[in-house]
């Protein structure tokens, strides 16, 4: 009898192991570095341009397979002369998965953008709209460490008009961008 029971409870304490493998955490903090390249627009007459930058992300993951994104970035340049930075901001969901090490994801994020400038002690800033379509691979590492390998984002991005100076600017909008990420996964 004593055998039997000892059976049943490797049985039950095996499925309850068993049911543990491949279950997310509950929440993600993500860090690392972006490179951001736009690509050329017809509205302004420009042709691509590359910025580096960083990008933050936290997901609180509610079900198994799905979660909530919450995505904050910057990225830098040089624009003949003038320093120029975008900085988005977003929120949407994310579907993943856990295969032993490495987790594949996919996201869909909205949110606000905004644009700024500054040349010689003027500085003009330009909000608009932005939608990121994307997903990556993560590496788990140890513990609550992962690696982020890699993350590739489409970016389009939407400006209304406004009127800088006096000067009237049309609204313009781009959607040959892309967003590429790679940093450290904080998992609890």
């Amino acid at each position: 009898m004593n055998k039997f029971l000892a059976v049943i409870a490797m049985a039950l304490l095996s499925i309850s192991v068993f049911a543990q493998e491949g279950v997310p955490p509950k929440a993600e903090v993500f860090g690392g570095y972006q490179y951001t390249h736009i690509g050329s627009s017809t509205d302004l007459g420009t042709t691509g341009q590359g910025f580096n930058g960083w990008d933050a992300n936290a997901t609180y993951n509610f079900a198994k397979f799905i979660g909530m994104e919450g995505d904050f970035s910057g990225a830098y340049t040089s624009v003949s002369g003038v320093s120029t930075h975008i900085y988005t901001y977003t929120a949407g969901p994310v579907v993943a998965v856990e295969l032993a090490k490495i987790k594949p994801f996919a996201h869909v994020l909205f949110g606000g953008t905004d644009l700024s400038g500054s040349q010689s002690g003027v500085s003009v800033s330009w909000n608009g709209f932005t939608t990121m379509v994307g997903g990556g691979v993560d590496y788990k590492l140890s513990g609550p460490l992962a690696f982020r390998v890699a993350q590739f984002d489409w970016l389009y991005y939407h400006y209304g008009s406004k009127t800088i100076s006096g000067v009237a600017v049309p609204s313009f909008s781009g959607s040959n961008n892309v967003r590429i990420s790679t940093g450290v996964v904080f998992r609890f």
